[in-house]
């Protein structure tokens, strides 16, 4: 920066003060040359102006005006030539410099005004040629710290350079470094511009917290948000600040890519083995986390692309742990299989399982699964079965086997074509019946058994008579052509009123 002052006091210029001291160490943006009786028009504030007098005007009053308009348009100072030795500065242009505290100059002897100008713009050359060499040697320094340090190296080194402070979010808004490390009030400005999907901003956006700029870039490709990298500035962003920001932002961005590709790799790398594991073929890889293991299976359309996906994914449902390093992930026919570590569950108040976090952070990838099954493995024999009862449980949304009842898991591993059948061995002259008869003796014989072949309780429980009820069984036995007490005859029609749901009469559902 340049000030009035240092002019004055350049050994190769003559020039000096002559009214107007207080105001000496106002910088200068630049020295303009003009002899406009009004030049404002063709100012911007922050000129050092220079005339030769012919604007100033002849009058006392004229020449006052004349150095208002020059401090009410924001100039630093005004300087005047002086040609001859015996010449002077008007003391009315003095006068009301020294009362507006606008410095007048006397530019004598033989100092052109282009050597003012020149010192002027050497300067700013000077000071631009020094703030990019500090630009470069704090990119270098941002460069051996990714390289020392990885992420945290890079924040600080930022926060540093800039005189600001910094802070690294994941992709989920969770912090992964900050410079200073602890937490502060501008981080949840910041949290909560990303937390939303629809309103995240791309490239750089310049948010304001209490009067001061905070720089937001989020980082990654142009496709999904790898993370987000914020730095608190002053109240003035400069272009040499946006630079360093950038800067940084690549290196991180560089950083988290390499990340990401070494962890899909990975578990490219280790799929064929943990997908002959999971079949029976091989004992499991050693890379898994210790037993027991919640088995997921995620059904979709293409699971070799699912696995991409869900590889980024394991980082936000496990966090940065050994157990997401070593978790499992294969793509088979129509699904995709995870081996995570088993969770305690919601039953226990601890939060949901890992499946189920990791189905919803699949949920907007462009190959979403359309469910997920999970089973719990107790070790390394019991893959197998568990990947058969997680891929009978997939359907829409998430479903653990280990917390269905014992019927369910029943029901889920009859397949759709047996149930049927065996429901039409032991059932269909009873359905025939009521097809043709309009009657209800299927419904009838599950309330019947339902209540353990009591006829008083199924009886209130349908809300008939006792007689008619047991009127209803005896037609019903002689369409079966089957006792209705015998205890397999009681079971295999139990078992097949109950493979599928049956509406009741209060329009509600036999589950």
């Amino acid at each position: 920066m340049i000030t009035v002052r240092d002019i004055t006091g350049a050994p190769d210029l003559e020039v000096r003060a002559v009214a107007g001291r207080s105001g000496l160490d106002r910088p200068i943006r630049w020295a303009h040359v003009t002899e406009l009786h009004d030049p404002v028009h063709w100012l911007r504030g922050g000129e050092l102006v220079l005339t030769a007098g012919l604007g100033l005007g002849a009058a006392a009053d004229d020449q006052r005006a004349y150095v208002r308009r020059l401090h009410d348009a924001g100039c630093v100072g005004v300087g005047v030539a002086l040609d001859d030795p015996g010449d002077t500065v008007p003391p009315a242009v003095v006068a009301e410099g020294d009362r507006l505290g606008l410095p007048v100059l006397a530019v004598e002897g033989e100092t052109p005004f282009i050597a003012v100008v020149e010192a002027v713009a050497a300067h700013h050359a000077a000071e631009r040629g020094r703030a990019q060499s500090r630009v470069l040697t704090a990119q270098d320094a941002m460069a051996r710290a990714a390289l020392r340090s990885g992420p945290a190296g890079v924040v600080t080194t930022l926060a540093s350079s800039t005189g600001g402070r910094s802070l690294l979010l994941d992709r989920n808004g969770m912090t992964s470094a900050a410079s200073p490390a602890a937490e502060q009030p501008w981080h949840r400005l910041v949290r909560s511009t990303v937390a939303g999907t629809a309103r995240r901003p791309r490239g750089m956006a310049v948010l304001d917290h209490e009067g001061a700029a905070v720089l937001l870039q989020n980082l990654g490709p142009s496709g999904r948000t790898l993370g987000w990298l914020a730095l608190r500035c002053g109240a003035e962003v400069t272009a040499h600040t946006r630079m360093l920001a950038n800067h940084a932002a690549s290196l991180l961005a560089v950083d988290l890519l390499h990340s990401r590709d070494t962890r899909r790799a990975l578990h490219r790398q280790r799929a064929p083995h943990l997908a002959a594991a999971v079949s029976g073929r091989a004992a499991p890889p050693l890379t898994l986390p210790d037993p027991p293991w919640e088995v997921v299976v995620l059904p979709c359309e293409d699971p070799g692309a699912l696995v991409d996906e869900a590889a980024d994914a394991l980082s936000d449902v496990l966090g940065a742990t050994d157990a997401a390093d070593r978790a499992g992930l294969c793509a088979l026919a129509d699904a995709v299989v995870a081996i995570l570590p088993a969770s305690p569950g919601p039953h226990t108040g601890t939060g949901a399982h890992a499946g189920e976090r990791l189905l919803r952070a699949l949920s907007d990838a462009p190959n979403a699964p359309r469910g997920a099954g999970a089973c719990g493995a107790r070790g390394a024999a019991d893959l197998p079965s568990a990947l058969t009862r997680a891929r009978q449980a997939a359907s829409e949304g998430y479903r653990n086997t280990d917390e269905a009842d014992a019927w369910d898991l029943f029901r889920s591993a009859v397949p759709r074509e047996g149930a049927r059948a065996f429901t039409d061995s032991v059932l269909g002259p009873l359905h025939e019946h009521d097809r043709r008869h309009g009657t209800d003796l299927a419904h009838t014989l599950l309330h019947y058994l339902d209540h353990g072949a009591q006829v008083e309780a199924a009886a209130r429980d349908l809300g008939v008579h006792r007689n008619t009820l047991r009127s209803r069984l005896r037609t019903a036995a002689r369409v079966l052509g089957r006792p209705l007490d015998a205890p397999r005859t009681r079971l295999e029609l139990w078992t097949a009123l109950s493979l599928a749901p049956m509406p009741c009469r209060d329009r509600t559902w036999h589950a």
